[in-house]
């Protein structure tokens, strides 16, 4: 089991740019593949981006390849989703999720997930 604590929402204006932070508490963090996903209101939770517990495999939803980055600072067990060129349809509250997986793997779905944080929101003004 593994704690979870998002961090970085906030409104901002589209076209503008926000960096979100997921803070572990787990000091095994490094096995751990991580995902970014994201819920509307009155919409399903959807999947934004993966990466693989070393870093070294990325996965993005078509919706958001190109303008948003994940990346993980194993030393710091923090995972990031940079977003940049926001647009208002980006507008949810932003989950990451952690899962033990071996090297290379990554998860794209919510079920794949055992751990979740409490959420963080982004606002994405027109």
């Amino acid at each position: 089991q593994v704690q979870l604590v998002e961090s970085g929402g906030g409104l901002v204006q589209a076209g503008g740019s926000l960096r979100l932070s997921c803070a572990a508490s787990r000091r095994t963090f490094n096995s751990y593949a991580m995902g970014w996903f994201r819920q509307a209101p009155g919409k399903e939770r959807e999947f934004v981006a993966a990466i693989s517990w070393s870093g070294s495999r990325t996965f993005y939803a078509d919706s958001v390849k190109g303008r948003f980055t994940i990346s993980r600072d194993n030393t710091k067990n923090t995972v990031y989703l940079q977003m940049n060129s926001l647009k208002p349809e980006d507008t949810a509250v932003y989950y990451c999720a952690a899962e033990p997986a071996p090297a290379g793997v990554i998860y794209t779905t919510t079920m794949k997930y055992g751990n979740w944080g409490q959420g963080t929101q982004v606002t994405v003004s027109s």
